[in-house]
């Protein structure tokens, strides 16, 4: 399965059906911190509604089509990072996270975009990245914009949200942004 250590405090691992009831302990405890900006927390009421995700990401990683991962900090589950699928014609691909509101302020987030964008340029040889972010969600849109992510454009009414339409901003990185860096 796949691992990538970070730093000593931090790994990033494949989510297996073991990860189950930390994961949804984790959700549970940050439903309403999560619930703002993330659609699907209402629908997690249950282990075995996280076991669910957990078997789609797994179909997911052994079909090649992108990946689920658990951010893991001093050993406890922090958070999810993966891509939500890959488009192997146009190499390109999108990033989505989220961590538990006690875990924000470590810089997790933004070390594990770091290693998942590497991972996607030098392995999978990717071209094209992008996040998506709901424009009101500040700290979210800060990741791509700290990455050297440019923001591309504005998506109307792209997702809806419990009683709501939110706009996305668009950020995009494609491989030839970090080699003028180099």
């Amino acid at each position: 399965m796949f691992y990538h250590r970070l730093n000593p405090d931090t790994e990033l691992r494949i989510l297996e059906h073991r990860h189950a009831e930390a994961l949804f302990i984790l959700t549970d405890r940050s439903r309403y911190h999560l619930r703002k900006w993330l659609p699907w927390i209402d629908y997690t009421q249950t282990v075995q509604h996280t076991l669910s995700f957990i078997d789609a990401a797994l179909k997911q990683f052994s079909a090649n089509n992108g990946f689920q991962a658990g951010i893991w900090y001093k050993g406890e589950l922090a958070g999810i990072i993966g891509l939500h699928t890959i488009n192997w014609e146009n190499r390109s691909t999108s990033i989505g996270y989220w961590l538990g509101e006690q875990y924000q302020g470590n810089g997790l987030i933004t070390q594990s975009c770091q290693a998942i964008i590497s991972y996607c340029f030098q392995h999978l040889q990717l071209n094209r990245i992008e996040i998506r972010v709901a424009t009101e969600n500040k700290k979210s849109a800060a990741i791509p914009e700290r990455l050297g992510f440019q923001k591309e454009g504005r998506l109307r009414k792209a997702e809806w949200l419990y009683n709501r339409y939110v706009d996305h901003d668009v950020f995009g990185l494609v491989k030839a942004d970090l080699q003028r860096t180099i």
